[in-house]
């Protein structure tokens, strides 16, 4: 694992998005994958900024989203597909056709979480895999107790996982219960692993990260397998963790 240390969450989000965008120039064609949350929010606003600024094109991008919300349509306005539009898609010069997030309105979801995974193999897999980590430890929406060899699959929200999005609902049971999620063996097939940690409630997350055994019932642990992940991390989330070892 490398670690980058910033002060903030501005600049971590500014510190992602350069990383983002310079793998974007070395490989123009590369394939994405993309996450949604209070987490990348600030990284896709840098993301546009410096697509209206310089330049940089994402015309021959691919992208993949970790996850959907079941019984969402994508014209939802508290959809992941609608996010994207709204957070990055439709300010850069991206093409809708290539932008791929699982549908959770499906007839059927486990037709539609094969589809998704062949479609994933189709294009090759996932050159950098943009990621968060739940207080809990999840990745994607992969909850504590996903085996390792998961594939894209259906998924019952933790609680707690319920609870952090909340926010983003008029009414707490409006939160979905069910999501779409890729598996966990999925991601880590990606060829490179971008991790965003902000926030003091995200220190926890970040401890067992550092200091525990693999445990598939911290899923974030998986990433000590990963021959390539990078940790961006702000002051908030990493406070008091020994973590040198983890430094250039």
């Amino acid at each position: 694992m490398k670690f980058i240390e910033v002060k903030n969450y501005q600049q971590m989000s500014e510190t992602a998005a350069e990383y983002i965008m310079k793998k974007v120039l070395d490989n123009p064609s590369i394939t994405l994958g993309l996450a949604t949350g209070g987490t990348p929010t600030g990284t896709y606003q840098n993301l546009i900024k410096d697509h209206q600024k310089n330049g940089t094109s994402y015309q021959h991008v691919t992208t993949f989203n970790l996850d959907e919300y079941i019984g969402l349509a994508g014209t939802d306005k508290n959809s992941y597909r609608y996010y994207m539009d709204e957070n990055l898609f439709n300010h850069i010069d991206i093409k809708k056709a290539n932008t791929f997030v699982p549908k959770g309105n499906g007839r059927n979801i486990e037709e539609e979480c094969n589809r998704y995974e062949d479609l994933l193999a189709g294009h090759g897999g996932i050159d950098l895999q943009v990621l968060g980590i739940g207080s809990n430890g999840h990745i994607g929406f992969n909850e504590p107790g996903t085996s390792f060899q998961s594939k894209t699959h259906i998924v019952n929200l933790a609680p707690s996982t319920i609870e952090a999005n909340a926010r983003f609902f008029n009414r707490p049971e409006e939160v979905p219960t069910q999501a779409i999620t890729m598996g966990i063996s999925t991601i880590m097939k990606s060829k490179e692993i971008l991790l965003l940690v902000s926030g003091e409630s995200k220190r926890d997350a970040m401890y067992q990260l550092l200091h525990s055994e693999l445990n598939e019932n911290f899923p974030a642990s998986v990433l000590k397998n990963h021959p390539c992940v990078t940790i961006i991390a702000d002051e908030a989330a990493i406070l008091d963790l020994k973590i040198p070892m983890l430094k250039e």
